[in-house]
């Protein structure tokens, strides 16, 4: 009887250890390179100068001179993303989730620039 009381003990710290001591599996963070980051940069100045030089010749329309409004702050939403995504204390699914924010914002940029000689932009 006491036999198995040992085993059983045993068997239970073993398992206890092999709970503890497996590590979890996270995925790597996909973060973008410095190539990346320039790229979105430059599509995000390129967007601001375009839809501000734009509205300022035509200032009648309304629409224009907010979309310029709006272009100033998506610079400072993408470096705001990366502060946070490259953060030391940020945890992986916060990075990713930052690094994911900041793709779609150099995304609009372009998508942005691109719709611009529709509206009369050039």
């Amino acid at each position: 009887m006491k036999s198995l009381a040992l085993v059983l003990v045993l068997v239970a710290v073993t398992g206890c250890k092999a709970k503890q001591s497996a590590p979890k599996k996270q995925k790597p963070v996909a973060g973008l390179t410095d190539v990346e980051i320039k790229r979105g940069e430059d599509a995000c100045k390129t967007y601001v100068d375009k839809v501000c030089a734009c509205a300022a010749q035509k200032p009648d329309q309304a629409e224009l001179a907010k979309q310029c409004q709006l272009a100033k702050s998506l610079p400072e939403a993408m470096q705001i993303a990366l502060s946070v995504a490259m953060h030391p204390d940020t945890k992986p699914e916060v990075a990713q989730q930052s690094y994911d924010s900041a793709r779609t914002t150099i995304g609009s940029c372009i998508e942005e620039t691109a719709k611009l000689p529709a509206l009369g932009c050039n």
